[in-house]
């Protein structure tokens, strides 16, 4: 049964208040990846943990911070929802290597090369041409590695991404994306990308943002059920996951912040259309406390057994943060 399975959402950026806890904890959903920051510094990012903390103590009884998987199973067991936060770009780490150590151990367990555009490290999914994984991005690769920080290309153009998977001793992952197949967007996925992240054991979130769903808004659960069977079918349920990318009560310079940062003075469409200039409307289906249960029984009459989605909807998260979280003695 849904209530018994760890349920892990791998993205989320909502309006970070006790309500919304509150409908997390109804939800039943066992452990979601916040981000902390977009284009924050490292010293803004202190601040952004800073902020987690206060929201921690003054929550305890709804949320927890995670830093191992055994604080997952804790959550499980005492009724709250974990939370462990990742960055979207490389900023946190600034121009320094040093830094990655640094943030991992203040509780940042993943990181995004980068965001969009062009970074110290890699390519972003709008550039027009990607000059792949930088010289100081192979060796925030290898430090990553070591100290037990997932390498995330959720934002990367194809070479960025086929590079660090080739580089990367450790699987990676794309936390929030979808495959081209399903919607051609610049963010989604190539099959060359999503087989070569599972052959080298990596993960890929399904994103239930409307702007990269078939449909966009009227995207319906069976049609996200059949683009995650679709998926299963070229690579495996072993490599499947959920990183809804919602953003739930945000308000539009939320939204400008996230696309702009501080590098441009006009709006940033991102996908090439000023229609895309506001937040989309919510999926229906995925707009309250029934989401994640609704993708859990979506797949099971999409065919997926019992344990199948239940690896979909958590169980693939756990294993490969678990893994992947480990320094290297």
């Amino acid at each position: 049964m849904y209530q018994d399975r760890i349920i892990i959402d791998g993205l989320q950026y909502c309006n970070w208040d006790r309500a919304y806890f509150e409908t997390l904890k109804a939800s039943g959903i066992t452990a979601v990846h916040a981000t902390v920051v977009y284009h924050e510094t490292a010293r803004e990012t202190l601040t952004r943990f800073a902020e987690w903390n206060l929201r921690f103590e003054h929550n305890s009884d709804l949320i927890m911070p995670i830093m191992s998987m055994e604080d997952v199973t804790t959550a499980k067991a005492t009724g709250r929802v974990g939370i462990f936060l990742g960055a979207q770009n490389c900023s946190p780490i600034d121009d320094e290597i040093g830094l990655i150590s640094v943030m991992r151990q203040q509780g940042l367990l993943i990181m995004q090369l980068t965001y969009n555009n062009q970074s110290l490290l890699a390519t972003g999914c709008y550039e027009q041409e990607d000059a792949g994984v930088t010289r100081f991005g192979k060796q925030a690769i290898a430090e990553m590695n070591r100290v037990g920080m997932i390498v995330d290309m959720s934002h990367s153009a194809e070479r960025s991404t086929l590079e660090a998977i080739d580089i990367s001793s450790r699987p990676i992952c794309i936390s929030h994306a979808n495959p081209n197949f399903a919607h051609p967007a610049l963010r989604n996925k190539s099959n060359e990308v999503i087989q070569s992240l599972a052959n080298r054991g990596g993960l890929i979130g399904f994103s239930l943002y409307p702007f990269h769903l078939p449909n966009s808004s009227q995207c319906t659960l069976e049609t996200f059920c059949q683009m995650v069977a679709d998926s299963a079918e070229l690579i495996g349920v072993d490599h499947l996951a959920i990183g809804s990318d919602l953003c739930l009560n945000q308000p539009q310079e939320v939204l400008e912040w996230m696309r702009n940062g501080r590098w441009s003075k006009a709006m940033d469409y991102g996908e090439g259309s000023s229609s895309n200039s506001g937040w989309p409307d919510a999926l229906p289906w995925f707009c309250d406390s029934k989401g994640m249960e609704n993708i859990y029984h979506g797949l099971i009459q999409q065919g997926f057994s019992e344990t199948e989605s239940s690896q979909v909807m958590g169980g693939n998260w756990f294993n490969f943060l678990q893994d992947g979280l480990t320094p290297v003695s």
